[in-house]
């Protein structure tokens, strides 16, 4: 009996394939752990320095769980997400030392903008989404990651 490799299944004409891959197991895009971002306001460290870019890392499930233990988070819940935050931003500007003091010195806009980023990258995987041109109804996606108010 000869046997064969099974055949693949012929591409559709029209088959989208993101970063140039053909699609098929094997040939995925390797996983992207860290994202940039850019922060509405910036973070001002204690010389008067205004930093706006950052990074921040997927979460891991440790991540999620060692901020449960932390007598801040247990005597305030609220501060949860300023020990989460500090432990997946790996830099903001030149600082790469980032901790819980960091992240309660920013701007309240910049806190909320670095939590919807978190839930954005942990739980979408991406910062883009898809929106509609109010005027002429074309679909494009938005890079959510930061920039400065009304450029794209």
């Amino acid at each position: 009996m000869r046997r064969t490799a099974p055949a693949e299944a012929p591409e559709r004409p029209g088959t989208h394939h993101p970063a140039g891959g053909n699609g098929r197991s094997g040939q995925r895009e390797p996983l992207r752990t860290e994202f940039t971002f850019e922060l509405p306001r910036g973070y001002v460290d204690e010389t008067g320095a205004v930093h706006h870019t950052g990074v921040m890392r997927l979460a891991t499930a440790r991540d999620e769980l060692v901020p449960l233990r932390d007598d801040r988070v247990r005597e305030n819940s609220a501060y949860l997400s300023v020990v989460l935050i500090s432990r997946v931003v790996t830099r903001i500007g030149t600082i790469d030392d980032i901790h819980p003091g960091i992240i309660e010195d920013l701007f309240a806009s910049d806190l909320a903008f670095l939590q919807d980023f978190y839930r954005r990258i942990n739980a979408e995987g991406h910062t883009r989404a898809a929106v509609t041109c109010p005027s002429c109804q074309e679909e494009f996606a938005v890079n959510l990651a930061g920039g400065r108010l009304g450029e794209s």
